[in-house]
């Protein structure tokens, strides 16, 4: 079961939560970071450095989260804007990839100024 990132990291995108990761599995989108569901390990290391407590593993997402697991995914499944093919599930690396500079439609649609969900 992998964590995953909601949407109270729109436009804070802190990235503690990256220098911790030991297999390098947060990516970085246009508004938001994003793991990689195929590379986390569930180490959990990410989750309490988290400063707007946006990080939650996979079963215990809130009921007003539930969609974040499917977008989440969709980060690395589906074709981003301004990208010919998805990530896939296994792009390499965040740190060798760099800044995708592209988010899922859900999150590329939010309003600027995001707070987030709250559960």
């Amino acid at each position: 079961m992998a964590f995953l990132i909601g949407d109270a990291c729109v436009d804070v995108k802190d990235r503690t939560c990256t220098s911790v990761c030991p297999v390098d599995c947060i990516y970085e989108g246009d508004r938001k970071l994003y793991i990689n569901p195929a590379e986390c390990i569930d180490c959990g290391a990410c989750e309490p450095l988290c400063p707007v407590e946006a990080i939650y593993i996979e079963d215990d997402v809130p009921d007003a989260l539930r969609w974040a697991v499917a977008d989440n995914e969709a980060f690395f499944s589906q074709s981003l804007p301004g990208r010919d093919t998805p990530l896939g599930p296994a792009p390499g690396g965040a740190r060798d990839l760099g800044p995708i500079g592209a988010d899922t439609p859900y999150i590329a649609a939010l309003p600027s100024g995001w707070r987030g969900t709250r559960p």
